[in-house]
């Protein structure tokens, strides 16, 4: 096909049950967008809600490629509202790739929208700063470092321990640049705390709590690196819980518990919950056999597979299976050297994946890939994955779910087309509208 444009539309025909602003989210997430300059922040020193960077890069370039985009930072988020689609409401995280035909840019009345080859396709709406955000801790680092929101404000995330101690080749995950984004903020200077005061965290907490009026943040997410021996003395089970237990103690009740972590022993998974932890993410990662072990060597090594599902099944006795989601990486199936050479063989897989733990009432998530450059998989997978395969996963996700009787998890905010918020994949944008269910 001669253009992005002709493919996008060509999947929409194919695919008429999967959202048509499913599949713009799904092209943004895999292969980024690029933003003139009249589309950037003025930092957080302006109106707009600046990207922050919470955990991983999610850009097609370094920091030194991505020009002005680097100093003056994107928007944390867009959101795509009409255009001759007639898009409903989309959050879109925002992935910075200069060479994308995606472009933001405003238009001769000053009016920001989202071009694609050339043409205007939608809207664009941007994050307003967040009133929180203007307010310092006692010690001058600002909220956004130490506790910033995602997702139109509904998460708070917490990256408590910035770097993973599955380190450098041989145990790194291969599609993960974790370690290399601590490095590169660190060289350009930024605040990017590397294990994050407990303290600074509940005062960060307090802030958006008294500014937040309309309550807004419903969750937050702890995690961070994998932690193999210790930090500050402590296990990853102790460390991580620690956080939580400190939030629930100060803010009972006020925000939904998250923790996104290894997939630990059953005792170690107990005392997340003891800690106030309502809902665990073991990430599963990738699903066949061969690939886990050669994009994901360190957990292979330390944990291994098999183990590591029968941890993820065992941990819905402590936290029930609706409260256990393990994320997966949607598209490193592709990725070579070793993976599908085909969409129907990658979505096979996938789907083999989701159908063993949907069986057991557990319902995994997903995040698009971002073949971010400094990694191995994003070096040799510029483009990421096929967009169809992206397309065709939002379909095998919801008719597996259908086929076992899920809905939507807790703690993602409501699901649907025009509804959801969830940014980083379009799973919450695929499922039917309605109320989520409750986390217990």
């Amino acid at each position: 096909m001669g253009s992005r444009t002709a493919l996008v539309e060509d999947l929409m025909e194919r695919f008429p049950h999967v959202p048509r602003e499913a599949v713009f989210k799904e092209d943004l997430l895999r292969g980024g967008v690029a933003f003139d300059p009249s589309a950037l922040s003025d930092n957080e020193d302006g109106e707009v809600k600046p990207k922050s960077y919470f955990i991983f890069s999610f850009d097609h370039g370094t920091l030194p490629e991505l020009g002005e985009a680097a100093l003056r930072r994107p928007p944390e988020e867009i959101i795509l509202t009409g255009g001759p689609y007639d898009l409903r409401r989309t959050v879109v995280s925002v992935r910075v790739n200069p060479a994308s035909p995606y472009r933001v840019a405003s238009d001769e009345h000053g009016r920001l929208g989202l071009y694609l080859d050339g043409k205007r396709i939608s809207d664009v709406g941007v994050p307003p700063m967040p009133e929180y955000y203007r307010h310092k801790l006692a010690n001058g680092k600002s909220v956004m470092e130490v506790a910033p929101t995602i997702q139109w404000g509904y998460l708070i995330y917490l990256t408590a321990f910035r770097v993973c101690q599955y380190f450098g080749a041989k145990e790194e995950c291969q599609y993960c640049d974790i370690n290399h984004n601590w490095r590169q903020h660190k060289a350009a200077g930024r605040p990017y705390t590397g294990v994050k005061d407990v303290d600074e965290v509940l005062e960060a907490l307090d802030i958006i709590n008294t500014y937040d009026t309309a309550k807004t943040s419903t969750a937050y997410t702890l995690t961070g690196g994998a932690i193999t021996s210790k930090v500050q003395g402590l296990d990853e089970a102790d460390f991580y819980g620690r956080y939580a237990k400190a939030i629930e103690e100060h803010f009972p009740g006020r925000w939904i518990g998250k923790v996104v972590a290894q997939a630990l022993p059953k005792d170690d998974v107990q005392r997340f919950k003891d800690y106030g932890v309502q809902i665990y993410h073991p990430n599963y990662e990738v699903w066949d056999e061969y690939l886990f072990k050669m994009y994901c060597p360190g957990k292979e090594r330390y944990v291994g597979r098999d183990e590591w599902h029968k941890r993820i099944l065992d941990s819905a006795d402590i936290f029930g299976a609706r409260n256990v989601i393990p994320n997966f990486v949607a598209g490193v199936e592709m990725a070579e050297p070793f993976g599908f050479k085909t969409v129907d063989e990658a979505i096979d897989s996938t789907t083999e994946g989701l159908r063993f733990f949907m069986s057991h009432g557990i319902t995994p998530r997903f995040t698009t890939w971002c073949p971010e450059p400094t990694t191995p998989l994003g070096k040799a997978n510029p483009q990421g994955a096929p967009l169809e395969y992206h397309i065709r996963l939002l379909q095998a996700y919801r008719q597996t779910m259908e086929d076992f009787g899920l809905t939507s998890p807790p703690g993602y905010g409501p699901p649907g087309p025009g509804n959801a918020v969830f940014s980083v994949s379009s799973f919450m944008d695929s499922l039917p509208a309605q109320e989520p269910a409750g986390t217990v």
